[in-house]
């Protein structure tokens, strides 16, 4: 089991200095709004490639009137037996690093073996009402989990798209070059496109398989890429791209961007129960169909690799009714994955008390409550500020 023994923050967010050594498989956060919970959350979400769960730039992240710098470290116990991860950056840098037992990883695909998290955050009650681009990226944020190479072929994908756009809009019209972005464009977005595939496949399976306590969801793309990878070979799909991207050209050029690749996937979600498509459904029902998704990708990670990832909910009882918050609650209970939750009401989370441990934030540290529970531990487990 995939678990958290001990998080060091320095200069992060508001935090000065923390160490804290959870000791329950369930953690409480709670608080009022700024008072540190996502924070911690966000920390935690950073120990995984990637920009973490508010997507925040590097400069977004020091403490105000710190050094400048920031890290988080985590000692954790993983499949390869107990490890340390840490991620920062310096003062004055906008370059992050990451360290693996006080190295540098080869690759961030190192990390990401050994390591996965998963999240649900406020930001994603909007996912329905906002544009594909935040959809997109929700998309390969599950991907990724189960997949440490799809952000390889994103990264190549946007740079190559990028590049081409850069061309077409300064007239720049050489046909071999541009022919050899396209080729780039069309292996990289059908490779991404097949991961996403496989994941909306795999996954919607697994939602169907649970038939848990929350609505059951099911996923569709939304891609003419993914729609001819299902009756077609990757070969005659990135053809097909490659002959697309040719003709669109001139349309492009006048446009200032492209309107074929990977980067115009959109994702639909739907109430298997009702048929109400989730863009159509109350808020209620929207987190509810979220926290389905987000329980059965847990479970689909530690199918497929053999350790459940860090379970992050921000706020998860928010727009949920009472019967939905109950059910929230015995699953978490049920569950393996290690689990952070915050919100600003202990009482919320007063029917974990037998499970789990609860800590007020504020002022850059974490304050026990002892309503919940206590386990036996030794002194050098309470939080602390150092």
């Amino acid at each position: 089991m995939l678990h958290l023994n001990r998080l060091t923050l320095t200069d992060f967010r508001n935090y000065p200095a923390l160490t804290w050594r959870p000791a329950a498989r369930i953690s409480v956060l709670y608080g009022p709004n700024g008072s540190g919970k996502t924070n911690l959350l966000e920390a935690l979400s950073l120990l995984v490639p990637g920009r973490g769960l508010r997507g925040a730039r590097n400069a977004d992240l020091p403490r105000q009137g710190g050094s400048g710098g920031w890290a988080v470290n985590a000692r954790l116990h993983t499949s390869d037996g107990e490890t340390s991860i840490g991620t920062g950056a310096e003062p004055d840098s906008d370059r992050r690093v990451f360290r693996l037992d006080g190295a540098a990883p080869r690759s961030q695909a190192d990390i990401a073996r050994l390591i996965a998290a998963v999240w649900l955050t406020p930001q994603m009650d909007r996912l329905f009402q906002e544009g594909l681009s935040g959809r997109r990226r929700f998309l390969d944020r599950l991907v990724w989990a189960l997949e440490p190479g799809h952000a390889r072929e994103m990264a190549s994908h946007d740079t190559a798209v990028g590049s081409r756009n850069r061309l077409l809009a300064e007239g720049r019209h050489d046909r071999s070059w541009l022919a050899g972005l396209e080729d780039s464009i069309a292996r990289h977005a059908v490779a991404a496109s097949a991961a996403r595939l496989a994941l909306v496949t795999r996954l919607n399976a697994q939602i169907e398989a649970e038939a848990g306590a929350f609505p059951p969801a099911r996923i569709d793309l939304v891609c003419p890429i993914a729609e001819r990878l299902e009756t077609g070979p990757a070969l005659a799909v990135e053809d097909w791209l490659r002959a697309g991207l040719e003709a669109n050209r001139p349309r492009d050029a006048a446009a200032g961007t492209s309107a074929l690749g990977a980067h115009r996937t959109d994702m639909r979600l739907t109430d298997v129960t009702s048929g109400t498509p989730a863009a159509l459904a109350s808020t209620g029902q929207q987190k509810a169909l979220l926290i389905g998704v987000i329980l059965a990708h847990a479970g689909l990670i530690a199918r497929a690799r053999g350790f459940a990832p860090l379970l992050l909910l921000d706020e998860p009882a928010v727009h949920l009714d009472a019967d939905r918050r109950r059910a929230l609650w015995n699953v978490l209970a049920s569950l393996q994955a290690q689990t952070i939750v915050t919100g600003t009401d202990a009482d919320t989370f007063l029917p974990l008390a037998a499970q789990a441990e609860a800590f007020a934030t504020g002022g850059g540290g974490l304050h026990p409550d002892d309503r919940f529970l206590r386990p036996e531990t030794d002194a050098a487990s309470v939080p602390t500020v150092l």
